[in-house]
């Protein structure tokens, strides 16, 4: 199911499955709302977002789930965006009521911690979900041009489209300073394996997708494409931790005929080279005959494209140029 692109005067419903929008400063609440209505789209936000246990910084299993539940069942509710990612989402995920999100298909938004949501409900009922940017993240004053670019190109048209390269990503505290934001020339994505391929995507942040191996939320990945990143609380054992997580996927049983692996950008305290990632690569015999790139802009740096999780992905890699297309 490929939920209905967005237009003028549609309603964009704000929920927290995982942290609370309470830790959100009010200059980014004013940015991020403001960006929002200029796209035509009436913002609400769930009953429970700005409730937060100390401890979890999110509420409830109950209050989060209900705010999900009530999103997909109302009918002016035409996409939902999730505050910010996290780490415990995964709590909800028996409480759902995929049911009614069979009966009412509609976007649904969010990325790191949410990839748990977003590829559940896609296992569990078929629909298209995102990995794209959270409410907090049209909060970012300056550097969101390329990342709202691909948002609108996702939810207001209906043609595939092509993911170039951004010129400039930042790993920086943006949320914290506005102002003053360092900003890297970017080297575009890069080949690790050569080839042409198709098919349709599932991924997002590596180890919260891990999180749902071996139950009914993880997707069947045999014949997909995957996007793949991490974020950088491993710091410099990110290589050791990603080889490791990366591996446990490939030992499921549905790693069969993977058409392509896009890698998403690391953060900087990573310590991550080029040379660390085609070794990382070539080390895994699995990964052969697959398709692979790196250095996409998606994951924990920014900027990054919106990609549909169940859409479809087609990949040319070869002498050095890459082709990519998206549509979904």
């Amino acid at each position: 199911m490929i939920p209905e692109k967005l237009k003028s005067g549609d309603e964009v419903r704000i929920i927290a499955p995982s942290r609370s929008m309470v830790i959100l400063g009010e200059d980014c609440k004013k940015i991020a709302t403001e960006r929002l209505e200029a796209l035509g789209l009436k913002v609400t936000f769930g009953k429970y977002v700005m409730e937060a246990d100390e401890d979890y910084l999110c509420t409830s299993v109950e209050h989060r789930v209900e705010d999900l539940n009530e999103a997909f069942r109302d009918k002016n509710v035409k996409a939902i965006l999730t505050v910010i990612g996290g780490f415990n989402s995964n709590q909800i995920l028996d409480f759902i009521d995929y049911e009614s999100i069979k009966q009412n298909p509609k976007i649904f938004c969010g990325f790191s911690d949410i990839t748990a949501l977003s590829n559940a409900i896609h296992a569990k009922t078929g629909l298209v979900t995102y990995s794209g940017p959270h409410y907090s993240s049209f909060g970012m004053l300056k550097g969101f041009e390329y990342e709202l670019d691909y948002f609108k190109k996702m939810f207001f048209q209906e043609e595939e489209f092509e993911i170039e390269s951004s010129k400039e990503w930042s790993d920086d505290a943006w949320f914290i300073d506005q102002e003053n934001r360092e900003f890297i020339q970017n080297e575009g994505m890069y080949i690790i394996n050569e080839g042409t391929s198709e098919g349709d995507i599932i991924g997002g942040n590596l180890c919260t997708l891990n999180l749902l191996q071996g139950s009914s939320y993880m997707p069947n990945i045999e014949g997909k494409v995957l996007f793949l990143e991490d974020d950088g609380m491993a710091g410099n054992a990110y290589l050791t931790t990603f080889d490791r997580d990366l591996q446990s996927l490939i030992h499921t049983k549905e790693f069969k005929n993977i058409k392509a692996i896009i890698l998403g950008r690391n953060q900087k305290g990573c310590q991550m080279t080029k040379e660390k990632w085609i070794k990382l690569i070539k080390n895994k015999p699995e990964l052969k005959n697959i398709p692979v790139i790196a250095g996409a802009d998606f994951g924990h740096t920014t900027p990054i494209f919106t990609f549909p999780i169940g859409g479809h992905a087609k990949l040319e890699a070869k002498n050095g140029k890459i082709k990519l297309l998206i549509k979904g």
